[in-house]
């Protein structure tokens, strides 16, 4: 779920099951190292998961399918998981063991959470291929893909809300009133916009002319732009919007020493690592 969806949705289970068992030595205490568990986690699927708005827009960019996106960057995933094994979980082992995790509904929550899962899987990945076959008139393959996610995305709304009118809650409508609801939707319709005027100026190009004449290694540009983008938005759509048109002209102009899977994985992981570490 993009955030703030997936801090809303993912926080209250980690402070459920982690429990409130002490400190894990004197500096670090056990709301911070559950913030920071909760923040690594949440966001290692956030390299290739067609529904986040910066995979999104990065797709349109590159001009990638969804498939091949998602074939090049799912390598960071495994990395991301291990990683934070390995240096957040693992030193606290001793104590998640001894705390008591509440069965509830697990499984009728866990199977209604795969259900929606499959849908959108099959909306963002399969529907656009079905779309060229069923309509009968010539469809444009980025608004193609577009409009199956919007249609796997309606059916998904459709059920939750359904399930909330049984229990006679309304909690999916109130959450897309929300402030913050609002203004995720606004900032992805305002990096649109930035990225139209970026390329309709013609700055872009006279950017990356200056970079060659100053002699800065394309490597280093397609790196060090989207982590700078990425530490000052804090926001995924936020550094692909404002570096990926210019890595992409940097990418072009580089003479073949940048393929277009490299320059995805160099600009999208360094771009992760600083809106990671960003306080924004």
């Amino acid at each position: 779920i993009p955030m703030p969806g997936g801090a809303l949705f993912s926080a209250p289970f980690v402070q459920q099951v982690a429990g409130d068992q002490g400190t894990h030595g004197d500096d670090v205490d056990t709301p911070s190292w559950k913030t920071s568990v909760n923040y690594w986690f949440r966001h290692v699927i956030e390299y290739w998961w067609p529904l986040y708005p910066g995979v999104i827009v990065a797709t349109r960019i590159f001009e990638l399918d969804t498939w091949r996106f998602a074939a090049g960057q799912i390598i960071f995933t495994p990395v991301a998981v291990l990683a934070g094994y390995f240096f957040l979980i693992r030193p606290r082992m001793g104590e998640l063991a001894s705390e008591q995790v509440m069965e509830g509904e697990r499984g009728s929550g866990m199977r209604f959470f795969a259900m929606l899962l499959v849908i959108v899987i099959a909306s963002a990945l399969l529907l656009p291929v079905a779309l060229r076959f069923l309509v009968p008139w010539p469809v444009d393959e980025a608004k193609g893909k577009l409009a199956a996610v919007l249609m796997g995305l309606l059916v998904v709304a459709a059920l939750i809300v359904r399930a909330d009118a049984r229990r006679g809650q309304f909690l999916f409508m109130k959450s897309l009133a929300k402030t913050a609801s609002l203004n995720i939707l606004l900032t992805v319709a305002g990096v649109m916009v930035f990225q139209v005027l970026l390329r309709k100026s013609g700055l872009i190009g006279v950017a990356c002319g200056e970079m060659r004449q100053w002699g800065i290694p394309a490597v280093c540009a397609v790196a060090a732009l989207p982590f700078l983008a990425g530490f000052v938005t804090g926001i995924a759509v936020g550094f692909v919007a404002v570096s990926f048109p210019l890595v992409v002209e940097l990418m072009h102009g580089s003479g073949g020493e940048l393929s277009t899977l490299a320059t995805l994985a160099l600009a999208f992981g360094f771009g992760h690592a600083g809106m990671m570490l960003s306080p924004v």
